[in-house]
């Protein structure tokens, strides 16, 4: 665990908001964050918060860690007390209420050998260096935009009958 971040008495269920924590539950935090922005859930706000919270703490803590390496290891949803309300019904009587909260805390953790993976022209550039003694040779360069038609396409395709 690098950073951990909590959010106590949120004004919504752990029913709900479970629902949420779900789906970000291994995903990196780049990732979680755009799904949390497209969830409808109201809730998904406040764990974006909690979330952003977590980022702040791993970057200010001791160990310093970029944010594009972590991912979200732990993710849970605890029950927190309940506010008991009382609603006016007709002849007298009350129905109870209970206004229900939360607590949500969030683990994150880096990857472990999380290495960005260079453009696909950039490993092709370097297959074809090392392929033929360090530099680019001039027909690879042609050969990589050009489009074989005519009769010279038809002449590499089939061998000449003798």
């Amino acid at each position: 665990m690098i950073a951990k971040a909590r959010m106590r008495y949120l004004g919504s269920s752990a029913q709900k908001t479970r629902l949420v924590v779900d789906q970000i539950r291994g995903l990196g935090v780049n990732e979680a964050i755009a799904t949390l922005r497209e969830s409808p859930k109201s809730v998904s706000r406040d764990i974006i918060k909690v979330l952003r919270s977590a980022v702040a703490n791993a970057e200010k803590g001791e160990s310093r860690i970029d944010a594009d390496t972590l991912f979200v290891s732990r993710a849970y949803v605890d029950v927190g007390p309940s506010m008991k309300r009382i609603r006016p019904a007709t002849f007298g009587r009350a129905f109870r209420i209970l206004r229900r909260t939360c607590h949500i805390a969030l683990e994150l953790d880096a990857r472990a050998g999380l290495v960005a993976r260079p453009s696909r022209a950039k490993r092709r550039e370097a297959e074809a260096k090392l392929s033929h003694g360090g530099a680019t040779p001039p027909a690879a360069k042609k050969a990589r935009g050009a489009k074989k038609s005519g009769a010279g396409a038809k002449a590499l395709e089939q061998p000449e009958k003798v």
